[in-house]
């Protein structure tokens, strides 16, 4: 009779979960649409904020090279000696050129992999390329938006599908499956008390 009062028990909690389902989905989906349709506008900040620190290091390397040019140079020769001169200050300048010059390859290969990357690949290529200090800047005032492309439209589908599939593998279905065997636990518990009067009056 214990064994049944606790089955009876469970029951109605049980129900109240299944109700539920229907309330959590919604809930999941709405979470899992406007997470994932952040993507597409936190990257199109970044690539704003990447372009601004762009312009700047080849304003700051069109310097270099104009110093170069009046010294018969390329900036890359004018690195190299300057690197090499064993006047710690220009050694030192060397190296800033040098940087600036890497400073440019990084940030323009990295701007033209992720604006040219494909829409589903684009956010692989993003944490591939992406630049640490300018990530957080653009995290910094970053404003979240409603989606209005098809980019983020499409974003917020997968966000949908990503969630439930997470939520119904990873968590209902476990949960369900021990719930459902603890309840035939607890039935054939109660069956074997039930039938033991019988078994040995026999």
């Amino acid at each position: 009779m214990r064994g049944c009062s606790g089955v009876r028990l469970t029951r109605p909690i049980h129900s109240l979960l299944t109700a539920g389902d229907g309330l959590i989905d919604r809930l999941l989906c709405v979470l899992g649409a406007v997470l994932f349709s952040q993507f597409p506008e936190f990257i199109q900040q970044y690539l704003q904020r990447l372009g601004g620190h762009l312009d700047e290091a080849r304003r700051q390397l069109d310097q270099f090279r104009d110093v170069a040019a009046k010294s018969g140079l390329s900036v890359q020769q004018l690195a190299a000696q300057s690197q090499a001169s064993p006047e710690a200050t220009v050694a030192r300048m060397g190296v800033v050129v040098h940087d600036s010059i890497a400073r440019v390859d990084t940030l323009a290969a990295a701007d033209e992999a992720i604006r040219n990357a494909s829409v589903f690949a684009r956010p692989f290529v993003f944490l591939r390329h992406a630049d640490l200090s300018i990530v957080r800047a653009t995290w910094s005032i970053f404003k979240p938006a409603v989606p209005t492309t098809i980019e983020g439209m499409l974003y917020a589908a997968c966000g949908v599908l990503v969630i439930l599939a997470f939520y119904h593998g990873a968590v209902r279905y476990p949960v369900r499956r021990l719930w459902r065997r603890r309840a035939e636990r607890r039935a054939a518990i109660a069956g074997g008390r039930a039938l033991a009067p019988h078994e040995r009056s026999v």
